[in-house]
């Protein structure tokens, strides 16, 4: 096993740009990597203190209260390492709301309403939301005021008989030939 604190080779090397090479001015207030303020100092000094304890050189402002660059003696790799570790452990703690659509025609039979029924049942169970998107064709466009509504009132009818209480619903769309709710459960 390599021991990568003692290695030179994994260290950058002086020649190459460090983040501390790109702050602007020559004079800046600095914070060393304890986090005791240094007050403000020459640049060229900040850098050679980085250096010396092995750390990189970061502007954290550009302005700071004393109206020069503030910058922060610290270890860029190793804060990096930190940031992405602390925004993958939130993305894990996000609640991701799944949808599982069911697409009906005004002329279904109650047979396939029913077959419709019982899988939004089954994804109620899951904890999912469910969207039921009504489709109109050719003529049927004609008769959606009065069939749309009456079609979804089936729907939420036949799921409060089979036992799916507190149903809600969201984002009623009514776009053209294309109708639809998200229907979920509290």
């Amino acid at each position: 096993m390599i021991n990568r604190k003692n290695n030179d080779s994994f260290r950058r090397s002086s020649s190459s740009s460090s983040p501390g090479d790109k702050i602007p001015g020559t004079r800046v207030q600095l914070i060393d990597a304890e986090g005791v303020n240094q007050g403000v100092v020459n640049k060229s000094e900040a850098l050679e203190q980085a250096e010396f304890s092995g750390f990189d050189l970061v502007m954290l402002a550009e302005k700071g209260p004393e109206g020069v660059p503030l910058v922060k003696i610290l270890d860029l790799g190793k804060s990096l390492y930190e940031k992405k570790k602390k925004a993958t452990e939130a993305k894990k703690k996000q609640k991701v709301i799944k949808i599982k659509e069911l697409k009906l025609r005004p002329s279904i039979g109650d047979h396939d309403l029913q077959i419709k029924v019982k899988q939004a049942i089954e994804f109620f169970n899951e904890g999912k939301r469910v969207k039921v998107t009504l489709m109109f064709r050719g003529r049927e466009v004609t008769s959606r005021n009065e069939v749309g509504p009456e079609l979804f009132q089936k729907f939420e009818k036949m799921l409060s008989d089979a036992g799916i209480e507190n149903l809600s619903f969201e984002n009623e769309s009514k776009i053209g030939k294309v109708w639809s709710k998200v229907y979920f459960t509290k």
